[in-house]
């Protein structure tokens, strides 16, 4: 019996996508030709997030579930020759008792993603990102194989590149304190807006500033984009409000896309609010938001605001930046003769109109005004739903180790599964399951229980009679078929 019936479609997928291949190929961190092998250990781990699991001791469980061992032995000796079949069961001096990795074994193979001649040049109080070993690149590096995959099979001409950190609590005595004044690592995610997957995703300590580095991160990203992408573009908070990043996009720095359209959110400082309240009264037009044909008021008003800081003014000849500033009324105006407290968010004063909220955006782009802001406002709410699945749905908010080594290894490993499952909802499932929680695929599609029953050199899993799931799980198994034929094209 099983209690996951539905996780064997990942095990599928994996293989049709050639993921152990590309994990032996591009990992390496298991040396030698016994034990566990890098495929056998990470692809437990991305099955142990999708199953729900939280810690490296939940791999018990999966130990146990032994339906779902039966089919994991089957797959990994499936279509292999009897001399790699062999091979195989050499890797281990005594007849293989598991399926999955123990917990042991699990905590040594991630030690070893960790560099303590990194941890060695740390100096206290400075923001500093080790460099990451070379298994740790390799793993981050399945990522590009995984979005190669996906364009094959679903081609998209554009990335909207959306770039965002998060906060991991823990508690941890390594980890360092964050801006929230809890001990955090702070993971910088790039995420593919058109393709919903995570790009890549630097895992970092908690006191090292979104900003920090942030050319770097975006290259880095750039580089993994599969063939096909023909132009990027760039969104980010006030995090990415930084010359270097504004300069590398606009002066087309890059050698694959050259210029990037982008749209940052800008700092509210002293001289851009001077700047927005020479603004003519006049020069406000409404932002209204366009709902089935119609255009709806929001509140909000926007301008262009002639603006140049100092790093964008250095040269006549380099390339423009448009500044928009966006403002709202205050709900509540100060009361008379009582001081304007403390709000989370910048104001400005009209002398005429009042008190406003007000927020700056920062592009290169040549559309009109009120078409950037709400393109820029496409990721708000995006990131912190997809770290939510990460840190929530997944493992990757429960780490492992007081080794930052492991906990990146720890962390690649649930971005890897959330694409994987972002292949099975838009490759495999269709789109009646498309922008589903995992947590309600865990329930309708993966917690299903089941009876492995071998017959005929074959598996069979059964299920409940008349179970709903059932016509989806084999509509999925005949897209896999398909896919499993060749890429298309």
């Amino acid at each position: 019996m099983t209690a996951l019936a539905g996780l064997p479609l990942y095990v599928e997928l994996a293989q049709v996508a050639g993921l152990p291949q590309v994990i032996r190929r591009r990992v390496q961190a298991r040396a030698g030709d016994q034990g566990w092998d890098d495929a056998q250990v990470i692809l437990s781990l991305v099955l142990l997030n999708l199953a729900g699991g939280e810690a490296v001791e939940d791999l018990r469980v999966l130990e146990k579930d032994a339906g779902l061992c039966t089919v994991l032995g089957r797959v990994e000796e499936y279509g292999l020759s009897r001399r790699a079949r062999e091979a195989l069961r050499r890797r281990w001096r005594t007849p293989q008792q598991r399926t999955v990795p123990s917990p042991s074994a699990v905590f040594r193979y991630l030690a070893g993603f960790h560099d303590p001649a990194e941890e060695a040049r740390r100096e206290p109080h400075r923001a500093f990102i080790p460099a990451p070993r070379a298994a740790l690149r390799g793993l981050r590096a399945v990522n590009g194989e995984v979005l190669a995959f996906l364009q094959r099979h679903r081609p998209q001409l554009v990335a909207t590149l959306d770039m965002d950190a998060t906060l991991v609590e823990t508690q941890k005595r390594e980890a360092l304190y964050s801006y929230q004044k809890f001990k955090a690592y702070q993971p910088l995610t790039t995420y593919w807006a058109e393709q919903g997957v995570v790009v890549d995703s630097e895992f970092r300590d908690g006191n090292v500033p979104a900003g920090y580095e942030q050319v770097r991160v975006l290259q880095e990203a750039v580089a993994v984009l599969p063939a096909g992408v023909q132009q990027v573009c760039l969104r980010s908070d006030t995090a990415g409000y930084e010359e270097k990043l504004l300069r590398y996009c606009a002066e087309g720095k890059d050698p694959r896309f050259g210029v990037i359209p982008f749209a940052v959110g800008a700092d509210v400082t002293p001289e851009f609010k001077r700047a927005v309240a020479e603004v003519a009264e006049e020069d406000w037009h409404p932002l209204e938001r366009v709902v089935e044909g119609q255009r709806l008021g929001t509140g909000q008003e926007w301008a262009e605001v002639c603006f140049v800081p100092n790093w964008a003014g250095r040269s006549l000849k380099g390339p423009d930046y448009r500044f928009l500033a966006i403002r709202e009324p205050l709900q509540q105006p100060p009361l008379p003769g009582v001081e304007q407290l403390s709000l989370p968010f910048p104001t400005v004063e009209f002398p005429q109109q009042g008190s406003y909220k007000l927020f700056g955006l920062v592009t290169n782009r040549d559309l009109p005004g009120d078409e950037v802001i709400w393109w820029s406002r496409q990721r708000c709410g995006k990131g912190e739903e997809v770290h939510k699945v990460l840190k929530e749905d997944l493992a990757g908010g429960h780490l492992p180790s007081g080794l930052f080594g492991a906990n990146a290894a720890w962390w690649a490993i649930s971005v890897l599964a959330f694409n994987l499952h972002v292949l099975m909802e838009r490759l495999v499932l269709g789109a009646g399951w498309l922008g589903k929680r995992l947590k309600a695929l865990r329930f309708a599609l993966i917690g299903l229980p089941g009876r492995v029953v071998a017959h005929a050199r074959r598996l069979w899993v059964r299920l409940p009679r008349g179970h709903p799931a059932y016509g989806d799980l084999v509509a999925a198994r005949h897209q896999l078929l398909t896919m499993a034929q060749g890429p298309p094209g």
